[in-house]
């Protein structure tokens, strides 16, 4: 397959981009422990966006891995996840803020340490967010790939550390034309107490049409009736 477009997102890094569905993202870790936080949008009508819930308890599951797809809160697909050599995707543990970053590293500014100022998930979607016409109010909770959160009986949140090595690679599928927020910084749990610097790398491919025989359609009922409302959304349009 050819790279339509390719990026290394440097530690702290954010972007946001539009990307049309039928499209590869596949997700390199250039090193250990790697998190990168990730929002979609529908790009026609930015108030459907990924919606945690509903993803989870229509899937069944706590956590994403191939087979399982990213709902909006229309009951649409967004992106499917085709490929996931971690097996294991967080979804649950949210993204850092600048008060969490500061208490965990060491309190860090643009303007003392400039370009090497810690940055946060929150403050990433947010600067992104504006530069697409939205704002704080329109982040949501995150997919977190190449993490793994897992909840204990007593209902504690806790990081594998380890889970993901340098060389892991995730792949999405676009069903929808999105809007793709992305922010590389540290996962909220990890107890590192330096912080992780793990560039990662991104690249965009064609992907071919889904169809019926798909193996995200067919990963449960809900998918494919999430995949039967996404593809009805394309037809009326004429698309």
């Amino acid at each position: 397959m050819q790279v339509i477009w390719k990026k290394e997102f440097k530690p702290g890094e954010a972007w946001s981009g539009c990307i049309g569905r039928q499209k590869y993202i596949h997700f390199k870790a250039l090193g250990d422990n790697a998190n990168v936080s990730i929002l979609l949008y529908n790009m026609r009508d930015n108030s459907e966006r990924y919606n945690m819930p509903d993803t989870l308890k229509a899937q069944f599951t706590a956590h994403l891995t191939k087979g399982n797809v990213l709902m909006s809160d229309n009951g649409r697909v967004l992106a499917s996840i085709v490929e996931d050599s971690t097996k294991w995707i967080d979804s649950i543990s949210g993204l850092t803020t600048k008060e969490m970053t500061d208490a965990k590293y060491g309190e860090t500014s643009y303007q003392v340490q400039r370009n090497d100022f810690y940055r946060n998930g929150y403050d990433n979607f947010k600067i992104e967010l504006v530069r697409n016409g939205m704002g704080k109010r329109d982040i949501v909770p995150p997919v977190n790939l190449f993490s793994k959160v897992f909840v204990k009986e007593d209902g504690s949140m806790h990081y594998a550390e380890g889970h993901c090595k340098k060389g892991a690679t995730i792949t999405l599928r676009t069903e929808m034309d999105c809007l793709v927020v992305i922010s590389n910084t540290p996962n909220p749990l990890n107890p590192s107490k330096e912080y992780p610097s793990v560039p990662v790398q991104m690249e965009v491919y064609d992907a071919p049409k889904t169809d019926l025989t798909d193996y995200c359609v067919n990963f449960r009922d809900e998918n494919y009736r999430a995949f039967e409302n996404t593809w009805d959304y394309y037809n009326l349009l004429g698309l």
